[in-house]
């Protein structure tokens, strides 16, 4: 939409800009699944109370001007726009079932439903323009909710804390959802230190320039000339248009806390991460069996918060311009590998190179190097260059992982108790996108 610019016209972060290029036209897909059916009165009524509809990004229209810079206009909104219903049953492959025949389902089989509904509106529907750049769908049938929202809104720490915000316990409708707490560091000893202290820091600062430095080299030469080797699951240039699959997984938190007791010092991070390293060595040997070589390196890249303030946000503190913790995408990248071993040996040697590696990363300023390096990209080169160098990553590495962390007890949403919350995201250049949400509800 192109429009004269005004001067309640509010311009988009660098961010913002890169999300809404033709290489990175990101969606956000936040599946919500309820224990009750739908109430379409309570949800639209939820909806134009919540705090969501206050929100300036919520209520703006994308225009550019003249020129093709992209702002934000304030606009009316129209909730009926919005909220799309969905009555009829959708069967495996996303089609409409004819209920006059009736038919019996499982569970299994509206999640795979919900899942292909929401793989094919990820190549397929791109958000309009002529409205804010969300929507909610609700699938009545399946007590299901699918609530799109563009990536050029914000990331999934300002979209998790927005809706964890509207959200409510399900044993306290008044009480907000408490959040799995985030742990502070504690430094032991007094405020005297010896030369042993002394040299332990000079160490921990030695290592954190070291492993920057490597980091920062290999981001740079992964995003421009080092590919990974072709396998099964490796994207391209393109992919982004196939038809999609969405298959979800489900993991006990109590097994995998046993797990992690399993290795020392161990994260649920960790833990995750050695299952994705463990589940792509098995599938590659299962595709391609005595095709690939031991020790084959696969690369994903990792989302990472570098608000001051990790974990879930403050949203009052969110919506402050003056405040750390800000509101739109504030996030940095990171490369994980991830490596192929022939017949899957003994999977707690994938945790423990998955936490070797984390440890590295957590100790070095990688993050804040791609966000800085993609935020002067944009700045001097502008948002083509900045979304080829983007593009260019995605295409040169074979999956993405990102996870969010929930709340501690049962929730509830415009008055009905939630059962599940999983996130994905609209085409990446990437076969293997893996969106891990670890909602505790």
């Amino acid at each position: 939409m192109v429009c004269p610019e005004t001067s309640s016209d509010e311009p988009l972060t660098p961010a913002g800009r890169l999300f809404l290029q033709p290489g990175t036209d990101l969606v956000i897909h936040c599946i919500i699944r309820g224990k009750n059916p739908a109430n379409m009165d309570a949800i639209k009524s939820a909806i134009k109370s919540s705090l969501m509809v206050q929100h300036p990004r919520f209520c703006s229209l994308l225009v550019r001007d003249k020129n093709g810079f992209e702002h934000w206009r304030k606009t009316p909104i129209d909730i009926g726009q919005h909220v799309i219903v969905v009555n009829n049953r959708l069967d495996k492959s996303g089609n409409f079932i004819d209920q006059t025949q009736g038919s019996t389902t499982t569970e299994e089989d509206d999640e795979a439903a919900v899942n292909q509904y929401v793989a094919d509106l990820s190549v397929s529907s791109p958000l309009s323009t002529d409205k804010p750049l969300w929507e909610l769908h609700v699938l009545t049938a399946h007590k299901c909710a699918v609530f799109r929202i563009h990536h050029s809104l914000g990331d999934g720490i300002s979209l998790m804390s927005m809706l964890m915000a509207n959200c409510r316990r399900a044993d306290d409708a008044e009480a907000l959802p408490r959040m799995v707490p985030d742990k502070k560091t504690v430094i032991k000893g007094e405020k005297g230190r010896d030369w042993f202290w002394l040299f332990g820091v000079l160490w921990w600062f030695l290592k954190m320039v070291v492993f920057t430095l490597l980091f920062s080299m290999e981001f740079v030469l992964r995003s421009l000339l080092v590919p990974d080797e072709k396998t099964a699951i490796t994207g391209g240039d393109g992919v982004e248009l196939w038809p999609r699959k969405l298959a979800t997984a489900k993991f006990l938190l109590d097994d995998m806390k046993l797990i992690k007791r399993a290795v020392p010092d161990t994260t649920i991070n960790d833990v995750l991460l050695g299952m994705v390293s463990s589940g792509l060595s098995r599938y590659l040997d299962h595709r391609t069996p005595n095709v690939l070589h031991e020790g084959l390196r696969i690369t994903g890249v990792a989302m990472v918060n570098i608000r001051p303030q990790p974990g879930l946000q403050d949203l009052s503190k969110l919506m402050k311009s003056n405040t750390k913790a800000r509101w739109g995408n504030k996030f940095g990248v990171i490369l994980i590998p991830v490596y192929y071993h022939k017949g899957g040996n003994d999977p707690l040697e994938y945790l423990k190179r998955a936490k070797a590696t984390v440890d590295k990363k957590k100790h070095s300023l990688e993050a804040y190097f791609s966000y800085k390096i993609g935020d002067l990209v944009m700045s001097l080169l502008g948002p083509k260059y900045a979304c080829m160098l983007n593009y260019k990553l995605l295409c040169n590495t074979t999956f993405t992982l990102s996870n969010v962390a929930g709340p501690l007890e049962e929730i509830s949403l415009a008055g009905n108790p939630l059962s599940s919350i999983k996130v994905n995201t609209s085409s990446l250049p990437q076969v293997q996108c893996s969106n891990l949400s670890l909602i505790v509800i």
